[in-house]
């Protein structure tokens, strides 16, 4: 049986965790099944029938007052439990910055295999066979784990097209959470406030690195974000010099990111920060340097000063009504 644990940020359903749905749907119909799935919070029941539309057989809720506050310790027992006394042999994440935690976490409560940040994940004679980026995505491992006792899997975002199944009726069940002895408790969140969209969430990124010499010029790229509706972010260097908070990083140490536009602006293209981005579906890079890596990999290239560049592209954008 086939377990989804559907990710989930104060109340809403985040986009990964309906790719991980299509992805336990797939492996579920493989076994001639329906995967179920489970949502983890507060105040979360409400969240069920959003889930029940991607097919799934059930939908259990662990809706308890520990859970408000992600800790790997509270989800981690409250996934295991229930993998453990439900019977599921697959436990299915995303690969988010929480799903990558938490996926490490439950495998060592299991003490089972997990196969982690997978691109592709399907079933061959009687095996599990997943594929995921290795050496800064300069290849693509092939891992092959038996059909036979428990395995826990998390999938990269954005690797996979969420496509909403038939609609249908599934079984919305309550479970209680088990008595937790936690060491820790989170006891304050400090938000910062953006006007942007999320960066992991968003279709279109904008992002500046070394090249906009400064914290004070990437008010460019915000005002180029607002036009598109997008999201900055910064490559490693930019963060490192203190332009942008390291929230904001995309590549090998930062954020996963593959939005339908990715749009890099003074950005050479160093391995470490295309590992973050190269699939994103169309790349824009502006540039000065002619020779520079970011525009063999971009599917559009301007070869021009970035402070000229990105205003007319602002100014464009603006003329131009969203979709």
């Amino acid at each position: 049986m086939v377990l989804v644990v559907t990710e989930q940020r104060e109340g809403v359903l985040k986009k990964a965790a309906y790719e991980a749905l299509l992805v336990g749907f797939g492996l579920a119909r493989q076994k001639s099944e329906q995967p179920v799935a489970a949502v983890l919070g507060s105040g979360v029941s409400g969240l069920a029938e959003r889930v029940v539309r991607f097919g799934v057989k059930e939908v259990v809720t662990l809706d308890d007052a520990v859970l408000e506050h992600y800790t790997s310790e509270a989800y981690s027992a409250a996934v295991a439990d229930l993998a453990i006394d439900r019977g599921f042999t697959t436990v299915l994440f995303a690969a988010t910055a929480l799903g990558k935690d938490l996926a490490s976490a439950v495998a060592a409560r299991l003490e089972t295999r997990l196969l982690q940040d997978c691109v592709v994940v399907e079933l061959q004679d009687g095996a599990m066979v997943a594929r995921r980026p290795v050496f800064a995505g300069k290849a693509i491992a092939s891992v092959r784990a038996p059909d036979t006792g428990r395995t826990v899997v998390s999938i990269r975002p954005r690797a996979f097209d969420p496509q909403t199944q038939t609609e249908k009726s599934a079984e919305i069940v309550s479970a209680e959470l088990k008595p937790l002895e936690l060491r820790s408790r989170v006891a304050e969140i400090v938000r910062s406030v953006s006007e942007t969209v999320e960066l992991t969430e968003a279709d279109v990124v904008v992002s500046g690195g070394r090249g906009m010499k400064g914290s004070e010029n990437f008010g460019m790229l915000e005002e180029l974000a607002k036009a598109v509706g997008a999201a900055v972010g910064a490559s490693r260097a930019a963060v490192d010099a203190g332009w942008r908070d390291h929230q904001d990083q995309v590549g090998q140490t930062g954020k996963v990111v593959a939005p339908t536009v990715y749009i890099a602006c003074g950005i050479s293209g160093a391995i470490q920060h295309l590992v973050g981005m190269i699939n994103s579906k169309c790349i824009v890079a502006v540039n000065k340097d002619a020779e520079a890596n970011i525009l063999k990999v971009a599917d559009y290239g301007i070869v021009g000063d970035v402070f000229k560049v990105v205003p007319l592209l602002t100014d464009e954008f603006r003329k131009t009504p969203r979709a």
